[in-house]
């Protein structure tokens, strides 16, 4: 630690490169959702969005609306989803625009919207 500091101050802000691969521990901790849109019906987006503590869940007639932005990655909605959900491996959600973080889903599971 002592020669980042010394080094900082002989040559001025120091920053280190992006690293190239994710450490193995970083890939067990809790990630955001990822959605089979097959498994979704109406019924089952209406019971994740109730059930979606942070709000990040949201749906638009046959169409389930995810924001990364505010997820907290509890793993609530993928306990109660019956396999139509599951941890997306996603550490790295920066984005530099808010809508990068805005994930449609279309729900394509069952045979009518009124389900």
């Amino acid at each position: 630690m002592a020669s980042w500091f010394y080094r900082g101050l002989r040559r001025g802000i120091v920053t280190t490169r992006y690293p190239k691969a994710i450490d193995a521990w970083a890939r067990q901790l809790p990630s955001p959702p990822a959605f089979h849109s097959a498994r979704l019906t109406i019924a089952l987006a209406d019971r994740l969005v109730d059930a979606c503590a942070a709000g990040a869940l949201s749906r638009a007639d046959r169409t389930l609306i995810l924001d990364l932005g505010k997820c907290t990655a509890c793993g609530r909605c993928i306990e109660l989803s019956n396999g139509a959900a599951q941890p997306s491996g996603e550490s790295l959600l920066a984005s530099p625009d808010r809508s990068g973080l805005v994930k449609t889903v279309p729900i394509r599971g069952g045979q009518t919207g009124d389900e």
